[in-house]
């Protein structure tokens, strides 16, 4: 990582003082979170332990009085990038109580988490966003989308060799039965995806598997579908259904929580499961990415319901460090110009130098695990001109520098840099983050 010569002010507003929150002040976290996220309590979710925090992580923002009116935490990730992983700071619970709004909290708490990260080693952050016009304004770019399906039963699939021969169980899910195996077939099903971070914890993967009754309001209980080749695993699907009759009809539905499957064979198996089930007439996918194999099994693509939304959100807060730990798909010289108003260090001219074979020429050297870059600070003319954001926008290969600069957010000075920096930071899968943390 490059040493950086400036961080963020991590200053309080006027008459608020910054604070570490500790698991003593779980019951203010939660109080805060729910002021500014209307729900009532639920015990049923606290005592199956969803709150799944880092407490040395977990920051607020403190009234004259001591009482808590901000929050904000962060989880340890380590972020898949293509080609490679770098550390990221996972930002999550951020709430501000409404009766403090509009006085710099958000900001102050943002800048203490960027501060936090950097010293922490993070050149990377990254967060769902509950309102996506927030976070823009914070240097976070839109670095991914998720497709959710709505499908109907019977929806017809292409055969996939080997599909058929594959065996199914299906079980009610459990944490201490299905941890394990969730864990490893969701890491290799993401194998080479960027933005496929893991749930690093136990905590994390058990919140994933608990099921307490709020969370099924009138559906059954979690269920687990595997699909195996004798002993070994090759996917699983967490799901669930909803029974519903119209006029003596069934009109059901499945809504299916998380997929995952190592090869085609077994996406296909799960699927061809889930979409014959008795009694239901619709399927709901979980986010899948855009590029998802699901879409070329299809036979009828236009028979399924498309809904595209933003999925992981990046906010790049070491740029040379950021830039160097991810691979490309080409070779690149280009003088990359950054404008970022929050992290000053940032800001300036970088020189992003990627050396191999021109295309199409062999290049055993870079394969699935794209080519390395040297990153540098520099005094040279810039050739592209850009936000932090639209830098972290690209970043995972799934926004096009191309695309971002017919929009009018990047610059180019030098003909043919354009195309050239966008063929390097694309990459052959779209990002992806399978889970909302």
């Amino acid at each position: 990582m490059s040493p950086m010569t400036a961080t963020p002010t991590a200053s309080a507003p006027r008459g608020y003082r910054t604070v570490e929150v500790p698991e003593t002040r779980r019951a203010d976290l939660v109080e805060v979170d729910r002021l500014a996220f209307p729900s009532g309590p639920d015990p049923d979710a606290d005592a199956a332990g969803l709150l799944a925090l880092d407490w040395t992580r977990t920051m607020g923002l403190a009234d004259p009085t001591g009482t808590l009116a901000g929050i904000h935490a962060s989880y340890p990730f380590s972020l898949p990038v293509p080609g490679s992983s770098v550390p990221c700071a996972g930002l999550t619970w951020v709430a501000v109580r409404p009766d403090h709004r509009r006085r710099g909290l958000l900001s102050s708490m943002l800048s203490t988490h960027f501060a936090r990260s950097l010293a922490r080693g993070e050149p990377v952050s990254a967060l769902f966003a509950a309102e996506a016009a927030i976070y823009g304004r914070f240097g976070y770019g839109s670095a991914a989308a998720d497709l959710h399906l709505t499908l109907a039963r019977g929806a017809g699939l292409r055969a996939v060799p080997g599909s058929a021969e594959l065996e199914l169980r299906l079980e009610t899910a459990d944490p201490a039965a299905h941890d394990d195996l969730v864990r490893t077939v969701h890491h290799a099903a993401g194998a080479g995806r960027p933005g496929w971070i893991e749930r690093a914890t136990h905590e994390l993967r058990t919140r994933h598997l608990v099921d307490p009754p709020s969370e099924r309001r009138t559906a059954e209980v979690l269920r687990i579908v595997t699909v195996r080749d004798g002993a070994a695993v090759r996917g699983y699907a967490l799901f669930r259904r909803t029974e519903h009759w119209v006029d003596g009809a069934p009109r059901g539905a499945v809504a299916v929580k998380d997929l995952a499957a190592v090869d085609g064979a077994a996406a296909h198996r799960l699927w061809s499961f889930l979409l014959d089930l008795d009694l239901m007439t619709s399927v709901e996918s979980p986010s899948l990415a855009v590029d998802d194999a699901l879409l070329q099994l299809l036979l009828d693509p236009r028979g399924a319901r498309p809904r595209v939304a933003d999925n992981l959100w990046l906010r790049l807060l070491d740029v040379p460090a950021a830039l160097g730990a991810r691979r490309y798909a080409a070779p690149v010289d280009v003088v990359l110009e950054i404008t970022d108003e929050l992290v000053p260090a940032n800001a300036g001219r970088w020189h992003v130098r990627v050396d191999g074979p021109a295309a199409g020429d062999e290049n055993p050297g870079a394969g699935a695990a794209g080519l390395p870059a040297e990153v540098s600070a520099t005094a040279a003319a810039a050739d592209l001109t850009l936000d932090v954001r639209d830098l972290a926008a690209a970043y995972l290969g799934g926004r096009s520098l191309a695309a971002l600069a017919r929009a009018g957010l990047v610059t180019e000075h030098r003909p043919g840099a354009l195309r050239g920096a966008s063929a390097a930071f694309g990459w052959p899968l779209a990002p992806l983050c399978s889970w909302a943390f």
